[in-house]
């Protein structure tokens, strides 16, 4: 039986901090209580939202199938598998969300996100009280943390729930998120979401005012918190997806130093002879790879392998599939005995670290409680991959060599000898044109007309991006570079239907959850038909 967290949260879950029951139980007025920078400390470990945006994206994503469709021989398909709960449906379908509000559902994502946000104001409103006294410094590493916990949770909605940053004119167009300053002190509040533009301004500001304030001496747990090689990756993922590529390699090589190899994780050749191993392994704080974690409720792992998985394609072009060093082999050995399956191999398998559940029992005789997932949220290969990306439209395509032969090296397994060494002719003779599984086409021009990516540039930025596909694997952030690329995905769903989402189509900004339309705030547009229902952009239909 499977228990789910039920959140009971106003619009904006204002003023309600779950660790802080405590003490709201026995005054209502926070203010009162906190009244010292520890206390400022001990509101901020609230601060880090439970919601985990994995599945939400990964279905949404090319990094899974339906396996009740058709394979490419017209065959193996099921037809009967059910999926872990009816939402997933939806998603994959790219339709609005309204079956669940539970984990992993868009609410739980935008919940938690404001939630911490509100955490974030409320410190920081405290913070401004400790200023007017004249007692700032003894408070100014709250205030850094304070203000990328907003910065960061107003990024993840915006990526989530608005269409990606195309240039600062184009993205006044597209609608964006509130962003919140203030504690909220109103139950009923009508919010403006402005716009793309608008949002990214305002998580920059906030990001480069707390950026230089944190102190990693604060921290009881640096790894838990926005430390500073956390804040600077932050920084890192900020700028590319903005397309300031001096600041991409600026900030990342502040979190990386002078040796990058040294934050490659040396999980690959580490032995994980059980599941508890591998699962601890991947986010273990004390590896130099991992700058920040973030624990969150979510069923994740229950996912795969059901109706939907890592399977056919998805798992070819990822965790099953050759590579421009590996070419010798299957699958990259970097994943051997670290693959798993639930049911049967022909449903797909999954990369178990990224996606390992702690289970906490709230009853075990009934066998009930709940999923929780920590995430490797900011790690030395993303903000690597992120400067080899910015290197390619710097045109210093010798140094973003350098860096993916960095990252690539880091995941060759002992006892393997038939690996290639990466370069950039290895590169350019894998990711040619005939290579559909690890080549796709870009839209970028058509999203922005200043996003160009050259012949030379695009096998390069082909290799980013699949060696980012390959180290993000189930955490969600594949959908991410899909939107901000324009690439297009199809989702064959069922026995019939065949969906493909334009790199326009107005679906790839996640509907807001149907709680919030409900009280009266703006949903994202929708293409409708006369009675009301959304339609495809394309579709067409499967032979049975």
């Amino acid at each position: 039986m499977k228990k789910k967290i039920i959140y009971t949260i106003l619009i904006f879950n204002v003023l309600v901090f779950t660790a802080c029951d405590d003490f709201l139980d026995k005054s209502p007025d926070s203010r009162v209580e906190i009244d010292s920078p520890e206390k400022i400390t001990k509101l901020l470990v609230s601060g880090y939202s439970d919601g985990n945006y994995g599945v939400l994206n990964e279905l949404s994503s090319d990094n899974m199938v339906d396996n009740n469709s058709p394979d490419d021989s017209n065959n193996g398909a099921y037809y009967n598998l059910s999926s872990w709960e009816k939402m997933h449906d939806e998603i994959y379908a790219w339709q609005d969300a309204v079956s669940s509000t539970e984990q992993d559902s868009p609410s739980a994502v935008w919940n938690g996100c404001y939630n911490a946000i509100a955490v974030a104001n409320e410190a920081l409103a405290r913070i401004k009280e400790f200023e007017d006294e004249g007692r700032g410094d003894e408070v100014s590493a709250q205030k850094g943390e304070a203000l990328l916990i907003r910065a960061y949770h107003h990024f993840i909605l915006v990526n989530e729930f608005c269409q990606a940053y195309k240039n600062d004119e184009l993205s006044k167009n597209d609608s964006g998120v509130p962003y919140m300053t203030e504690p909220e002190t109103e139950v009923l509040v009508k919010y403006n979401r402005s716009n793309v533009t608008d949002t990214y301004d305002k998580i920059e500001e906030d990001l480069l005012a707390g950026i230089k304030l944190i102190d990693d001496g604060s921290y009881t747990v640096p790894k838990y918190h926005f430390n500073k090689q956390a804040a600077n990756a932050f920084a890192a993922r900020f700028y590319l997806f903005k397309r300031d590529y001096e600041n991409v390699v600026k900030y990342a090589t502040i979190a990386l130093g002078d040796n990058p190899a040294d934050y490659m994780s040396k999980f690959w050749n580490e032995d994980q002879s059980t599941t508890t191993a591998l699962g601890y392994g991947w986010i273990d704080a004390t590896s130099a790879n991992n700058f920040m974690l973030i624990p969150t409720s979510s069923w994740l792992s229950r996912m795969m392998n059901t109706r939907y998985g890592c399977n056919r394609e998805a798992s070819k072009g990822t965790i099953y599939g050759k590579g421009p060093t590996w070419q010798s082999y299957n699958f990259n050995p970097c994943y051997s005995g670290r693959l798993y399956l639930r049911s049967s191999q022909e449903y797909g398998l999954f990369f178990l670290a990224q996606c390992y559940e702690f289970f906490e029992y709230t009853d075990k005789i009934a066998g009930i409680g709940y999923g929780h997932i920590i995430r490797s949220e900011f790690t030395g290969e993303e903000t690597l991959l992120c400067r080899a990306e910015a290197y390619v439209y710097l045109n210093q395509i010798s140094a973003a060599i350098a860096d993916l032969k960095i990252f690539d090296d880091s995941r060759k397994r002992d006892g393997y000898d038939a690996y290639t060494n990466l370069t950039e002719s290895v590169i350019r003779s894998f990711y040619t044109n005939s290579n559909t599984l690890f080549v796709q086409t870009f839209n970028t021009t058509l999203m922005s007309p200043d996003f160009i990516v050259s012949s030379t540039q695009k096998p390069i930025i082909d290799c980013v991006l699949h060696f980012r596909r390959l180290h993000t694997i189930h955490n969600g952030m594949r959908w991410f570079d899909l939107k901000r690329y324009g690439i297009e995905i199809t989702h064959k769903i069922g026995k019939y239907t065949v969906d493909v989402l334009t790199w326009d189509d107005p679906r790839r900004a996640l509907q807001i959850p149907a709680e919030v339309i409900a009280a009266g705030f703006s949903p994202n547009y929708r293409e409708s038909t006369s009675d009301n229902s959304t339609i495809t952009k394309a579709s067409e239909s499967l032979q049975d």
